[in-house]
């Protein structure tokens, strides 16, 4: 009975265009505007390749850039948005996306065909907005492989607007590309949608904005100077209802993979057989990236290449030009641009960071990320922060130095401030835990569970204090959850290596002038200088031999520099406490320094580094006149 009731319903054309200002960057007047549009990895960034002949990787999620990408394709001016999963203002990406949208001509809107249960939502809500669309349905040999049957003619009927299949990793040709834009049309409106949208319409102006206030979108309701509404849920609902109707008309899978992918994705947020899953989850990527990568792979980088081979070479070069001089120190010394930089960057960080991506875009790609992300939020949410966190998190115990990379992940500023301190903060890498635990297993239980108590106490402390006094709001988590499925390896491949080209191009600067500042302080001094005015405190307020105060500068280096040199001191029980907490709480190693600088900026991360500095000496003080 549905079905003829949408053979006979017709596009309903309510939008009336009142935009107070073009959000287009170097807004080109008059020229037809087209924008693609889709969820995170669908492949909008091939087809604008493909489309306007420039490179770009625009996605909402880390090592990528939410900066809008132009191009032109004949007489179109073409733009990428972000990956969103809805339109509105919630997110720093649907923020950017939502201008982007309302200004455009013409949408092309990107479609999984295999997740055709997840991207539809926002098909959906484009067509609700009234906006002029086609759908490209891309993955088709994906499509074809799992043996996904899919009414293309049947869906475009019930969609009301032209579906093109398409495999962009093929190419896609300028032919279709053409046909799709032509073929952009407004499709097939809910008709229960539009009495609540026309004494909005008459507010708001146009039929988008009208959508989106009413979604309860407190950014374009104050655009407009209205109230925002309340029908989010309502309309919501009907959303997906109609995305699944749309959804048993025009699909078919057969294939027992997808059955059985879809069994395990229910299993995944059901807290019985999820949260087993989630353990096993964190506990395999902190085995690769924390034990393996960080640990095992990188001992062998660092310091069999980078400090047996490359570094005595380089040395020797250097010192056969320019002979033993200050500068010769600068270069090539302990920690010279030329031995602790390259060491640093090609056979340390390099590693680390490949290894975050491609564990990071297999979970992104299986489409497992987001059940991990709604699993833990609720844990999260006192901090301050979202499910999303608990990636930098977990892996900020394997290095601090590639987690706080991951703090992309978070949606807003504040998050990423809250994450980032934290991680600098309280949390241990898995070169310091090796120590740690080594030193409190000869401590005795009552240390240990001093040492883990005091930790948690400064981890709860300090994302509360965060979250109450600084400016903006954390964001709730939104997502879509999709289907699973079994990663591509071509797609995370190609993934990871961009992701990591374009960290790793953005970094390297940031380690040479930390090397060349480290050196000369060294050079001048300064580093004696810093141990000398460290011991003060260390033996008076600490209780600590003078000798440490040498192993907490020593700590800024690396943070296992630090922690091995408490390792052969004559130390108390409780003073190994003191000097854990020290040592765990203190300044972060020049790496992450250098990187926690580049993602939060010279004046934040300042302020960041001088605070865990001041409250590692505060708190493990405080501990140390209680506890002896």
């Amino acid at each position: 009975m549905m079905e003829n009731r949408d053979q006979e319903k017709k596009p309903i054309h309510l939008e009336k265009h009142v935009h107070v200002k073009s959000p287009f960057p170097g807004d080109d007047a008059g020229q037809t505007k087209a924008v693609l549009v889709g969820n995170p990895n669908v492949g909008k960034s091939l087809l604008f390749n493909e489309m306007s002949g420039l490179y770009v990787d625009v996605s909402n999620y880390p090592g990528t850039t939410i900066q809008v990408s132009k191009g032109t394709f004949g007489t179109y001016t073409v733009y990428a948005t972000p990956g969103i999963y809805g339109v509105s203002s919630f997110s720093e990406e649907e923020r950017v996306a939502l201008d982007i949208i309302l200004e455009a001509d013409v949408i092309l809107n990107i479609v999984d065909g295999t997740h055709l249960e997840r991207d539809l939502f926002l098909t959906q809500q484009l067509i609700d907005m009234g906006k002029r669309i086609t759908v490209l349905l891309n993955f088709m040999d994906e499509v074809e492989t799992q043996k996904i049957v899919i009414d293309v003619p049947k869906l475009a009927h019930f969609l009301g607007v032209a579906v093109i299949p398409i495999t962009a990793v093929k190419g896609v040709g300028r032919e279709t590309i053409e046909k799709a834009l032509r073929s952009a049309t407004e499709g097939v409106q809910r008709e229960e949608l539009h009495s609540m949208l026309h004494t909005m319409l008459s507010r708001v102006g146009s039929q988008a904005e009208a959508l989106l206030v009413l979604e309860e979108d407190k950014t374009v309701a104050e655009r407009h100077g209205v109230s925002p509404g309340n029908h989010q849920e309502e309309i919501y609902v009907e959303r997906r209802n109609r995305v699944n109707y749309v959804l048993n008309q025009v699909l078919q899978d057969d294939h027992a993979v997808s059955h059985v992918l879809h069994t395990i994705g229910r299993w995944a947020m059901t807290p019985l057989t999820g949260i087993p899953m989630l353990l096993a989850v964190l506990y395999a990527t902190y085995v690769f990236v924390g034990q393996w990568v960080a640990g095992d792979l990188v001992g062998f980088t660092e310091i069999k290449i980078g400090q047996g081979l490359w570094e005595p070479w380089i040395r020797s070069a250097v010192a056969s030009v320019i002979g033993e001089s200050w500068l010769n120190e600068i270069l090539v010394g302990e920690f010279g641009v030329f031995t602790m930089t390259v060491t640093y960057v090609l056979f340390l960080l390099l590693p680390l960071v490949g290894a975050f991506h491609l564990m990071l875009s297999m979970l992104e790609d299986s489409g497992y990320l987001p059940r991990l992300a709604t699993m833990v939020d609720r844990s999260l949410a006192f901090l301050g922060l979202n499910g999303r966190a608990v990636i930098p998190i977990i892996l900020g115990f394997g290095c601090i130095t590639s987690a706080t990379i991951t703090t992309r992940l978070l949606t807003s500023e504040k998050e990423k401030t809250i994450a980032t301190a934290i991680l600098q903060f309280v949390i241990p890498c898995s070169a310091q835990m090796a120590v740690i635990a080594a030193l409190l297993a000869g401590a005795g239980f009552a240390p240990v569970l001093l040492y883990i108590g005091v930790m948690l106490c400064v981890l709860v402390a300090a994302g509360t204090i965060l979250n109450k006094t600084l400016k903006g709001e954390s964001q709730p988590l939104l997502l879509d959850l999709p289907p699973l499925r079994l990663p591509r390896p071509s797609n995370v491949l190609r993934k990871t290596s961009i992701r990591t080209y374009h960290f790793m191009k953005e970094a390297t600067g940031w380690f040479f002038v930390g090397a060349l500042a480290v050196s000369v302080a060294q050079l001048t001094g300064v580093l004696r200088v810093l141990v000398s005015a460290l011991k003060p405190l260390v033996v008076h307020w600490l209780q600590l031999p003078p000798e440490a105060a040498t192993a907490f500068v020593m700590g800024v280096v690396r943070r296992d520099f630090g922690a091995a040199g408490l390792y052969h001191m004559s130390l108390t029980p409780l003073q190994i406490v003191v000097a854990l907490i020290t040592i765990t709480l203190f300044v972060p190693c020049i790496a992450s320094l250098i990187v926690m600088m580049k993602e939060r900026g010279l004046k934040e991360g300042t302020v960041i580094w001088i605070s865990t500095f001041v409250g590692a000496f505060a708190v493990a003080g405080i501990v140390s006149h209680i506890v002896m």
